[in-house]
């Protein structure tokens, strides 16, 4: 097994473009559980969108490219992701929606 399938980390992405209204939270919630990440996606107050995830580096980096690609409605302009290590803190990969 390669070091990558066994280490956790974290990715905090903050997505920008045309990515609100066009499925970008429920696409990016598929693509997490089928990696089997943990975390949370919600739509920002800017117009981005914001992610959290937790999994195995090598999960990640796919995770990470789906982001940049987005749903076929959506059109990413930028992803600006930072590493980090995993807390652990999550149970599941949810839509987290913010009261406004």
């Amino acid at each position: 097994m390669h070091e990558n399938d066994m280490l956790t980390m974290r990715i905090s992405a903050r997505i920008s473009g045309r990515v609100q209204g066009v499925n970008f939270r429920a696409f990016t919630l598929h693509q997490a559980r089928e990696l089997g990440l943990t975390g949370w996606v919600k739509n920002a107050p800017s117009g981005e969108v914001l992610t959290v995830a937790e999994g195995t580096k090598s999960r990640l980096l796919e995770f990470e490219q789906f982001l940049h690609e987005g749903p076929p409605s959506a059109h990413v302009i930028e992803v600006d992701a930072a590493w980090e290590e995993a807390t652990g803190e999550f149970e599941k990969f949810q839509i987290q929606h913010t009261g406004i």
